[in-house]
C-alpha cells in the first residue's frame, strides 16, 4: 500500500513539472506569429523589421508581370503574400511603395503590371488571382509562401478589383481596397475581412459614390474597417507615395487577418479617433 502510494506521488510530480515547463520557442500560440511586438513607431517607419529583397516577373498571358518583393529570412517559416493592383491608365511604380514596406513586416508581396492599362476592375481582379497563382505554384518564391495565407489590395479600379477578387475567391483573407473605383455597389457577397481606405477630397472616386457605399454594402464579411484619409485626393494612398497612415493600418490589418495575429489589433480596435490624418474611421469592432 506504501509502494502505491508514493509511485503515484512521484507521478503527481512528474506530471505538474510537465505541466509548468515552458513551451519551446516553436510552439508559439499562433504559428503564424512573425516578427517582433509591433509598436506605433514601428508601424509609421519606412521599413519593419525584416531585410527584404526583390525581383522583376516578366510578363505573362494571363497579368502584365510586376516586382515580387520579400523577407531574405528563411528562419520563421512560410509567410503570407499579397497582390497589388495599380489604377486606369497606371503601372505598378504607382503602388510600388507597397512593395519593401509590406515585405519588411513579413509578407511576400507582388506589384503587378495589367495586361492593359484600360483594363476594367474585373479584369484586373482576374489579374490579381493569377498573380497570385504564379507566386503559390510556379515562381522560385513559392517555397516561402504559405498558400493558404494571402491577400489582395489595389488603387482606383485596382481596388475595385481587389473586391471583386474577394467575391471570386473567398478563401482569401484580407483585402485593402485604395481609394476603390466600381460601377458595381453592393458587395453583400464579400465575406473577406475588407478594409477600404477613401480620400475626402476624391474627385475621381468620391467617397460617397464609392468607398462609403462599398463599406456599407459589405454585409457578409465579419471583420471590416473604412479609413477616410483627411483632406486627401484620389492618389494618395498611390503615386503621391508612402503615406504614413496607410502603410500602418495596411500593416496592421495583413497582420491581423493574414497572420492571425492579435498583438496587431490594439491598433484597429478600438477604432482610431479623427485626427490630422484621419477624416473617418468605422469599424467591426470587436475582431478577436
Amino acid at each position: 500500500m506504501e509502494v502505491y502510494i508514493v509511485v503515484h506521488k512521484k507521478a503527481l510530480v512528474l506530471a505538474l513539472a510537465l505541466a509548468l515547463a515552458p513551451l519551446p520557442a516553436n510552439a508559439a500560440a499562433n504559428p503564424y506569429e512573425r516578427g517582433p511586438a509591433p509598436t506605433t513607431a514601428v508601424l509609421e517607419a519606412a521599413r519593419g523589421p525584416f531585410a527584404t529583397t526583390s525581383a522583376a516577373i516578366a510578363r505573362t498571358s494571363s497579368f502584365g508581370g510586376g516586382t515580387v518583393y520579400y523577407p531574405t529570412d528563411t528562419s520563421q517559416g512560410t509567410f503570407g503574400a499579397v497582390a497589388i493592383s495599380p489604377g486606369f491608365s497606371a503601372t505598378q511604380s504607382s503602388v510600388a511603395w507597397y512593395g519593401p514596406r509590406l515585405a519588411s513586416h513579413g509578407f511576400v508581396v507582388v506589384t503587378i503590371n495589367t495586361l492593359s492599362g484600360w483594363d476594367d476592375p474585373d479584369s484586373r481582379a482576374r489579374q490579381l488571382l493569377a498573380a497570385l497563382d504564379y507566386l503559390t505554384n510556379t515562381h522560385a518564391v513559392r517555397t516561402r509562401i504559405d498558400k493558404t495565407r494571402l491577400g489582395v489590395m489595389g488603387h482606383s479600379m485596382g481596388g475595385g478589383g481587389a473586391l471583386r477578387a474577394s467575391v471570386s475567391r473567398p478563401s482569401l483573407q484580407a483585402a485593402i481596397p485604395l481609394a476603390p473605383w466600381h460601377n458595381t455597389k453592393n458587395w453583400s457577397s464579400d465575406g473577406v475581412p475588407t478594409l477600404i481606405v477613401g480620400a475626402e477630397n476624391d474627385t475621381v472616386a468620391p467617397v460617397n459614390q464609392h468607398a462609403e457605399p462599398f463599406y456599407t454594402s459589405i454585409t457578409g464579411a465579419p471583420d471590416k474597417a473604412y479609413l477616410e484619409l483627411n483632406n486627401a485626393g484620389h492618389s494618395a494612398p498611390s503615386s503621391e507615395g508612402p503615406n504614413v497612415t496607410v502603410g500602418k493600418f495596411s500593416v496592421a490589418w495583413l497582420k491581423r487577418f493574414i497572420d492571425n495575429d492579435t498583438r496587431y489589433e490594439q491598433f484597429l480596435c478600438p477604432a482610431p479617433r479623427p485626427d490630422t490624418r484621419i477624416n473617418e474611421y468605422r469599424d467591426t469592432c470587436p475582431h478577436s
